[in-house]
Formats: structure tokens, C-alpha cells, sequence
């Protein structure tokens, strides 16, 4: 809970204990009780805004302040029908703070933790506009492709400033989630309020030429900012990282002018996605949903269509590095030193994405299964797989539906196949008791999250650790050529729980680059 709900709900309790007993009545102070709440009750809407779950404290302080106002609580009479009517008074208003105290705790205005690195985090986003394709998700196919890019980067240690908000987008975003999600708007209400530990525009680090850049593509129905824990930890350690908000793929993107493009619904990724990796023997119905026109009108599957952003991003980056309209990121990107790594929809993405690109030099898949294209070109970069056991897929599926046998088949194949295939180093790590929310931030949003059956056994604290840890040694390792203890098959190291397997891993001498690395057919 934030800290003027707090107050705001111990006012309340005093100013109804204030009311309700005699003894208490009678202290000089107990006429500012119900006032004091009041201002609590203001300083709350404008310091940290009002949300729904504190609507029964809302009008509970305005009752008590009507109440102490107008003396109407009579407790100097001692009739039996009063003292009845004083106990369910005071019932009432305790059941009432009672739920306001817990629905905040249930989906509190959560933080994220202090990511661990050297550096402090900035971030800047961008509006880019890919003139050489059409956009394949707006009504109008004529308009051309168009992204919002936001960048998380090392900022000064001794920057100050207001903290970004978590989702500036926050109405439409949620709104977009929760009709595809099929879940009410309202719940999702507190996100607007959350912030992170990145500074907007700060002041980029000035003792290093430049760092290495990681590409991030969010899941279906997502937004660039829903892995902010692994975004600000990267940064936070060394890394630029760019999140692209990919219409179509997004819950909805939001451009400066005011327009939005929303993602396709479950059903529709199902039909375009699935055929990427889904076997479709001649028994298999024939799709119900139908392809976005303007896929159907380019030709192109859903994940071509989505990898080729990455190749315009990478393009518009090497302007960035060279003329920073924002004067924070000339000269800071090192684009020989590129990966990518995405979650689910965008884990298949950055498979596509790293066959074809020869730009990207790591590539790291959570949660994703790897596409037929994939599966049967290969992979030349060092590569690591981020995900759990069939076993965790099924219990997500009894306690949260989803995950159908084919699908966990085909995610579990797909990845052992692509990661044996590997020319060269490749890591499979597998954590058992994870869900698929638990590699986002979605698994922080309550604490509820694992005994609803949105997350996993594992919590999301733990889960999100081990992510971290992992991804930050694989580009450490295969970016910066920094050896770790943590990528040695058979080590245990601080997390027991994890199965790491790893294959050829190159000499220390060869880390970096891959020399076999080239462009995909």
C-alpha cells in the first residue's frame, strides 16, 4: 500500500473510534479526527490518485466527516435499539476498511526491485516510420509501418529526477489487454500509477565509448514494457536495450498523434501464429479465423512480417548512433555487439529475426517454441533457451487452462530440436515450477498470482532472479567475452533448481563473435 493510503485508512479508524466511543468523544482533539482523514483523503487524490480499490475508504471518510459535522452519531442515549444500531455502525465501517485494505494489497501499486548494477537507468522512446512497407494491422493499408521504440540505457550514478511511469499509455493499453484477456477494464486501473526506476532523459554515461545493444520484442497481447525487470537489470549492468512496440503484436500501440493500432485477439494469433510451429497433418480443420488483409494482401506470414521490424530497427539505430536527435545516445550504441531476446510471441520473433540477421550476434528465446523455418535453417549465433519442463506447462493448464497437449508437444520439440542443431554454443535452461506469466512482470502485479493460477509455484521473485542471471551471463559471455561460472553445465552455482544444459561452448578467445554467422535464406 502507498503511503497516504495508509494514513488515510488509520485516520478513518481513528476518527470512527473518535465517534463511536464516549470516552473519546469528550478529548479536545476528537473534532479534527474526522477532518484530519479528509485531508488525508485529499493529499491522496493528488499525490498518488485515486483508484477503485480504495472506494470504500473514500466513502467511509466522507460519512465520518458528514457525521462529525452534524453530531449525528447519538451515543449518550443507552436504549437497546441504539446500542444495536451503534453496532452495526460500526461493523459496517469496519468491513468497509477492511476491503479497501485488502483489495489494495491484492493489486497493490507494486514496485519493482533496485536493479543491481553499477549504473543508473535512463530511458528515451522514439516514433520511427518504416516508409518502404505498409502497415498490415491498420484499417487503412495504404499508411506505412510505423513503431514506437522505447530505450532503457546506462545514465550517470548521481542522476536525479522524476521516475517513468511504468505504462504512459496506461488507459488504452489496459483497456486492449483486458477485452483479450476477457477480464474487466477496472482491474487493471492501479497500473497507470506504478513507476519504475528509469529516469526520463537522463544523462547517459560518459566514461565508456559505448555498450552493447539487446533487442526486446514483447509477447502477444503485450506491451514493450512488460519485462521492465529484465530491461532495467540489463541496463542497469551495461547494456542498451531497445523494446520495440510491434502493432499487431501489441495489446495496442499508441503514437504521438494520437492513434492507436490493437493487436490481434487469442483466436487471431492462433491462426496466423500457430501454423509457424504447429504440425497440420491432412485431418487438421482449416482455419476459422480469418489472416489480417493486409498479411493476406503482402504475401507474408505474421512472424516474417514482425522480423522484418527488427532489421528496420537495427537500420534507424545505426542513424540514432550516429545523430541522437535527443543528443543522449550519439556515439553510445555499439552495434557490433547486437542480440536479441524476446518472450513467447516474440521469443519465435527473435528465432526468425537472428536467422536472417547476421547483425545479431546473441539470441535468447523464453518461453517460445522455434518455428519449422527455424527449426530446418538453423541457427550460426550462440543461442539460449529460457523455459520449464511439460510438466510445469500442464499444471499451468489445470490450474489456468490454455496449453493443449499439441501445443506443449510442439514447444518442447521445437526447442530441443533447434538447440541440438546449433553449430555452436547453445544453452538450454529449463526451470521447473515456472508459468508462462513468470517470465514477465505480469506475475508481480499481486501477490495472488500463484494461488490464482496465474503463476507458477515458483515465485516470481525467485523466477525473475534466475531470468536475470541467466540472460545477463549469456551476453556477458557472448557480447562482452566475459566467462561464466554460471554457463558450465553441471554447475550448481546459486540456483539448484535450475536443468542447464550447454553445448560446444566456444574458447574464451572466441567469444563475441561467431564467425560462422551469416544471413539466413
Amino acid at each position: 500500500m502507498r503511503t497516504f493510503e495508509m494514513l488515510l485508512l488509520t485516520a478513518d479508524l481513528v476518527a470512527l473510534a473518535v465517534l463511536m466511543v464516549p470516552l473519546l468523544r469528550r478529548a479536545r482533539w476528537q473534532r479534527l479526527s474526522a477532518s484530519v482523514a479528509m485531508a488525508f483523503a485529499f493529499a491522496h487524490w493528488v499525490v498518488e490518485g485515486l483508484r477503485w480499490q480504495m472506494v470504500p475508504a473514500y466513502g467511509l471518510t466522507l460519512l465520518l466527516f458528514v457525521s462529525s459535522l452534524a453530531k449525528c452519531v447519538d451515543v449518550a442515549r443507552d436504549s437497546t435499539g441504539r446500542r444495536w444500531r451503534r453496532r452495526i455502525t460500526i461493523a459496517s465501517c469496519l468491513i468497509a476498511l477492511s476491503i479497501s485494505a485488502t483489495l489494495s494489497m491484492i493489486a497493490p501499486v507494486f514496485r519493482f526491485p533496485p536493479p543491481t548494477g553499477p549504473y543508473a537507468v535512463g530511458t528515451l522512446t522514439y516514433h520511427w516510420i518504416d516508409a518502404a512497407r505498409s502497415e498490415a494491422f491498420a484499417a487503412d493499408t495504404s499508411s506505412r509501418r510505423d513503431l514506437m521504440v522505447q530505450i532503457w540505457y546506462p545514465a550517470r550514478a548521481k542522476s536525479s529526477g522524476p521516475r517513468a511511469a511504468y505504462l504512459p499509455d496506461a488507459a488504452a493499453v489496459t483497456a486492449a489487454f483486458a477485452r483479450i484477456q476477457r477480464k474487466p477494464v477496472f482491474i487493471f486501473g492501479h497500473l497507470q500509477y506504478v513507476t519504475t526506476h528509469a529516469m526520463p532523459a537522463a544523462p547517459a554515461v560518459g566514461d565508456l565509448s559505448s555498450f552493447p545493444v539487446l533487442l526486446f520484442l514483447e509477447g502477444a497481447t503485450g506491451f514493450r514494457q512488460m519485462n521492465t525487470y529484465q530491461v532495467e537489470h540489463l541496463a542497469s549492468h551495461g547494456y542498451i536495450v531497445v523494446a520495440i512496440d510491434q502493432p499487431g503484436a501489441a495489446a495496442a500501440v499508441v503514437f504521438p498523434d494520437g492513434r492507436q493500432i490493437t493487436g490481434l485477439d487469442l483466436a487471431g494469433f492462433q491462426a496466423t501464429v500457430g501454423p509457424s510451429y504447429l504440425p497440420r497433418g491432412p485431418g487438421s480443420p482449416p482455419n476459422s479465423v480469418p489472416i489480417p488483409p493486409g498479411l493476406a494482401q503482402q504475401g507474408t506470414s505474421i512472424i516474417t512480417y514482425l522480423a522484418q521490424d527488427v532489421v528496420f530497427t537495427l537500420d534507424q539505430l545505426a542513424a540514432l548512433n550516429q545523430a541522437d536527435p535527443n543528443g543522449m545516445l550519439t556515439g553510445k550504441l555499439d552495434l557490433q555487439r547486437v542480440g536479441a531476446f524476446g518472450i513467447s510471441l516474440g521469443g519465435i520473433v527473435v528465432g526468425e529475426s537472428c536467422r536472417r540477421e547476421p547483425r545479431l550476434r546473441a539470441c535468447l528465446m523464453m518461453d517460445a517454441p522455434v518455428s519449422t523455418g527455424v527449426v530446418r535453417a538453423g541457427l550460426r549465433q550462440p543461442s539460449m533457451w529460457i523455459t520449464r519442463d511439460a510438466e510445469s506447462m500442464r499444471l499451468e493448464r489445470r490450474r489456468a487452462g490454455g496449453w493443449p497437449e499439441a501445443e506443449i508437444e510442439a514447444h518442447q520439440t521445437s526447442m530441443r530440436a533447434a538447440y541440438e542443431g546449433l553449430p555452436g554454443a547453445g544453452y538450454f535452461v529449463r526451470v521447473p515450477g515456472m508459468f508462462h506469466s513468470n517470465f514477465t512482470d505480469i506475475a508481480s502485479w499481486t501477490p495472488l498470482a500463484s494461488t490464482i493460477g496465474v503463476a507458477g509455484p515458483m515465485g516470481p521473485g525467485r523466477a525473475h532472479d534466475i531470468v536475470n542471471a541467466y540472460s545477463q551471463a549469456f551476453f556477458d559471455r557472448h557480447l562482452l567475452s566475459r566467462p561464466s561460472k554460471l554457463l558450465e553445465q553441471g554447475s550448481v552455482g546459486p540456483y539448484p533448481e535450475v536443468r542447464l544444459e550447454s553445448r560446444r561452448p566456444w574458447p574464451d578467445a572466441q567469444l563475441g563473435v561467431n564467425p560462422a554467422a551469416g544471413r539466413g535464406p
